[in-house]
């Protein structure tokens, strides 16, 4: 049976505290009980340890052996631009569980206006979205969330892997602008435009930027949708490599 993992603040001496709402669910939930086993990460390392004591809002383990932790196929980072926060949050949780190291929300021309302002106070929601994903998906670290940032900030940091997702007819499918060979330290980042898509302007910083125009077919996706497509395509073509 696959043992459930859990984020701690830190492993010190062999030793760990699981607290708050997570230690509350582990006792409330899943009944644990002293001398069980599960999965911890302190963000670094995947440990096996054992419960040696429970309270009401802690729960305190003692490490019994590391566990290998498996890299991800390759490191991607998603700048998605900001839409309304029920389906931006959907997105976050999905392109967690798919392997993304990090995700930027990004400011477009036509983000609607105000979201930029309001996500700053949803920081907090959307690292406990990613946390809670993260250990659901077994994943021995956190995907970075970073604060939101206007796209020609987005834009400035580009590198050889990096993707221009846009509806525009006539573009390079995603997988067709893969390069030939693909190593799992290879830094990908994909940028997912708003509703009713970039603006011209926005294409032409984007080409002088450097970044690859690409489409994912011919039908007009969601951003959300979108955004989890290209994440699904990018890890399966370096999984299965050239």
């Amino acid at each position: 049976m696959t043992r459930r993992r859990f984020f701690v603040d830190r492993v010190h001496d062999g030793r760990a505290a699981l607290l708050g709402e997570d230690a509350q669910h582990l006792r409330r939930t899943l009944r644990a009980e002293i001398g069980q086993l599960y999965e911890l990460s302190d963000n670094c390392s995947v440990y096996l340890a054992e419960i040696e004591s429970i309270g009401k809002d802690r729960v305190e383990f003692r490490t019994v052996e590391t566990v290998a932790a498996l890299p991800p196929p390759v490191r991607v980072t998603l700048l998605l631009a900001l839409i309304k926060f029920d389906r931006f949050e959907w997105a976050l949780e999905k392109a967690t569980e798919l392997g993304a190291v990090a995700i930027v929300p990004i400011v477009a021309e036509r983000s609607e206006k105000g979201l930029e302002k309001a996500s700053l106070s949803r920081l907090e929601r959307w690292r406990k979205i990613v946390r809670e994903s993260s250990q659901q998906a077994r994943r021995a670290q956190l995907p970075a969330v970073q604060p939101p940032a206007p796209l020609n900030a987005a834009l400035a940091d580009s590198g050889h892997n990096a993707y221009f997702l846009d509806e525009e007819p006539g573009g390079c499918p995603l997988l067709a602008a893969l390069p030939e060979q693909r190593r799992p330290e290879d830094e990908v980042r994909a940028l997912i435009g708003p509703e009713g898509g970039w603006t011209d302007r926005e294409r032409a910083c984007a080409h002088d930027a450097g970044w690859k125009p690409v489409t994912l077919g011919p039908n007009i996706l969601r951003t959300e949708t979108a955004a989890i497509a290209a994440l699904a395509t990018l890890f399966a073509a370096w999984q299965t490599g050239p």
